[in-house]
């Protein structure tokens, strides 16, 4: 689960299909098949993810935001349930993926050019970081009424006391690492394989691994989702620049780290 993340324009992403053209040996490091080869299980989970995931988190927040104010109890328990929840994911989905002989570079987690790697985390997760502190500053300064109702899902939800922050943290972490492994990793993945015949797999494999990320935070409604998707491209293109997912898991766990160490300082001071 994620909190909200900084707004972009198409603008920001010049560049997007030759870029995307360049770097393909770095996510399909083998030959085209010959046919169309998913499974039903690859099927199953891409349904999940794209269905079962984005009813079942609105739901949940639907429910959490009928209430007046929420515990500290509650947001302990979001937490905490989310984390196991996200790992499970993460265990069933690498559980068949290796039963299906998915390589380490089909799914971002090969490093073949680690001083690349570590130079584009680096300055990927300090643009994002910055863009985020600066958007929560600016709607931070607005009138309550006028922050809009992703604010107030981010407020409701973030921690209060030093033990919630700490679980905050773990929560960061775990989506930082389990949402870029099964969006940016298997997702993009599974659509690469499905139109590697079709069409330029890398540039639609993207559009479509971020479609499904920004399904996944639909309870943050027509701005959650406009902003996910934005940052889910960013993130494929990463991905792809750089055949790795440790980039894009740096700068998610950076993001969420920063909404939520900002906007719980927020909520002490006012």
């Amino acid at each position: 689960m994620l909190p909200d993340y900084p707004a972009f324009s198409r603008s920001d992403l010049p560049g997007v299909h030759s870029f995307l053209a360049l770097h393909g040996e770095n996510v399909l490091p083998f030959p085209a098949v010959n046919s169309l080869f998913i499974p039903w299980d690859f099927v199953l989970v891409l349904v999940f993810l794209g269905a079962i995931i984005p009813w079942r988190g609105a739901a949940r927040m639907k429910r959490l935001m009928r209430k007046p104010e929420l515990t500290s109890a509650d947001r302990l328990f979001l937490s905490g349930s989310t984390i196991l929840f996200q790992w499970l994911i993460v265990f069933i989905v690498l559980w068949r993926s290796l039963a299906r002989t998915v390589s380490p570079e089909e799914l971002g987690l090969a490093a073949s050019d680690v001083w690349k790697i570590v130079w584009t985390g680096i300055v990927l997760t300090g643009f994002l970081c910055v863009n985020q502190v600066l958007g929560l500053r600016r709607i931070t300064r607005m009138p309550e009424g006028k922050r809009g109702s992703l604010f107030a899902i981010t407020e409701k939800i973030m921690p209060r006391t030093r033990t919630e922050t700490l679980v905050y943290a773990a929560l960061a972490c775990t989506a930082g690492v389990s949402e870029e492994f099964l969006y940016r990793g298997f997702v993009f993945m599974a659509f690469v394989r499905m139109i590697v015949n079709f069409g330029p797999p890398n540039a639609i494999a993207a559009i479509l691994s971020s479609a499904w990320f920004s399904l996944a935070h639909m309870y943050q409604g027509r701005r959650g989702l406009i902003t996910t998707f934005v940052v889910g491209m960013i993130f494929a293109l990463v991905r792809i620049w750089t055949g790795s997912l440790v980039p894009a898991v740096a700068a998610h766990i950076g993001i969420d780290l920063v909404a939520g160490i900002y906007v719980s300082r927020f909520l002490r001071r006012a």
